[in-house]
């Protein structure tokens, strides 16, 4: 017999655990690619979309909103014509770019291994 999982309706709290506050902030596909991307400075909608391939117009969208939400991006609405609006971060995602950092670092040493070993 198989267990049905039930969908929670209630928005989760940050959890107590300082890691896990920290994953909640870096959790979700493409979040870690977008504070990349962003740790060069401000960027445009179009412009993060070229920057990161393979990401969707709806899927930017929603990790945009959601990372403006958490605080690690802020949104700037630009007096334009017609409006637009650029990304940067805020205080708290340029105080998350040493753990991408360290990450990305990690990750080259590791593709670099499969690459030689493998």
């Amino acid at each position: 017999m198989s267990l049905k999982m039930r969908k929670s309706k209630v928005n989760h709290p940050v959890p107590e655990c300082a890691v896990a506050a920290c994953m909640w902030l870096l959790g979700g596909v493409w979040t870690p690619n977008l504070l990349w991307s962003l740790s060069g400075g401000p960027r445009r909608f179009g412009e993060l979309r070229v920057d990161i391939p393979g990401i969707s117009a709806k899927m930017l969208s929603v990790r945009l909103k959601e990372m403006e939400e958490k605080g690690v991006v802020v949104r700037t609405v630009l007096a334009t014509s017609p409006p637009s609006a650029e990304y940067s971060l805020s205080e708290l995602g340029l105080e998350l770019l040493p753990a991408i950092e360290a990450i990305a670092k990690i990750g080259y040493r590791l593709r670099l291994e499969q690459e030689v070993g493998g």
